[in-house]
């Protein structure tokens, strides 16, 4: 079992391992919400254990995002080190996007515009089984051009489902484009705030900041809450950060070395460095 802390710093550190050991790309994407997933894991999802039924409930909304909520299973010892070595490769239950299958996992994700919806209905249920428990969803900037995550949206400010919390990492880009070319939803906040819902702005690397305004949310009366998280695609790496090609690209050994000492650390939080195949992707 680990007992490297669960910090934003630890997240990155195999964000990269990983994902330079798989070759596989969606890191730009994963370092976004590296500090948003260490604010819940590590101070407010309430969470005895990944199977206790009166656990809050956390939707990874972008799915393309899973590497991240790995990172936290396995800081949180919820994951050994061995399974978190098979991330992408056959057979294995850690996906480039989520499955339920896993352990910590509560839904499926990857089609961008339905995680709401779930996680939605999970607050209705727990609302009609008199339950306590809350439910999260992360979803991305890009995903508020779905319009089915606007039907959820309606619905539970319909329903007034207090105990749902919707966070967006406004990281301002999507795979094909940054998002304000794609189709323009500036400012998110009155779009939010046009379905009736509790929307506060945030600043989404502030790990205390998040936590801090999460604890003050009336979870029990009232609207659903959004914080609308704004982060910077990439973030830690400079050639990554605001990058549209790191949606997708896997790192080279030198983009890789250069990544691992731009985030401050250098050796394997999961117990085994990444395995590099020589392949240079520039």
């Amino acid at each position: 079992m680990t007992t490297t802390p669960l910090t934003p710093k630890a997240i990155r550190q195999i964000i990269l391992e990983q994902s330079k050991r798989a070759h596989v790309g969606h890191i730009g994407s994963c370092l976004s919400v590296a500090d948003i997933i260490a604010a819940l894991y590590a101070g407010v999802l309430n969470i005895p254990a990944p199977g206790d039924p009166e656990r809050d409930r956390f939707v990874l909304a972008k799915g393309h995002a899973a590497l991240t909520l790995y990172a936290a299973l396995y800081l949180k010892g919820w994951l050994s080190a061995a399974d978190l070595n098979t991330f992408h490769g056959d057979g294995s239950l850690l996906g480039v996007h989520p499955e339920v299958h896993l352990s910590g996992v509560d839904f499926s994700t990857g089609s961008l515009g339905q995680g709401l919806t779930f996680a939605a209905g999970a607050a209705l249920a727990a609302r009609m089984q008199r339950s306590q428990r809350r439910v999260f969803a992360l979803v991305s900037d890009a995903e508020c051009n779905e319009g089915s995550l606007w039907e959820a949206a309606m619905f539970a400010h319909h329903h007034r489902l207090a105990n749902l919390i919707a966070i967006v990492d406004a990281n301002r880009q999507q795979a094909l484009g940054y998002t304000d070319d794609v189709l323009k939803l500036n400012p998110l906040a009155d779009h939010w705030r046009t379905h009736g819902w509790d929307v506060y702005e945030v600043d989404g690397h502030d790990v205390a900041g998040m936590q801090s305004v999460i604890a003050g949310l009336n979870t029990v009366d009232g609207p659903p809450h959004v914080l609308i998280a704004h982060t910077t695609f990439g973030k830690g790496v400079s050639y990554m950060e605001s990058q549209i090609r790191w949606h997708y690209m896997p790192m080279s050994d030198a983009e890789y070395q250069q990544a691992l000492a731009e985030i401050g650390v250098i050796g394997a939080v999961a117990g085994a460095s990444a395995q590099t195949n020589g392949a240079e992707t520039r």
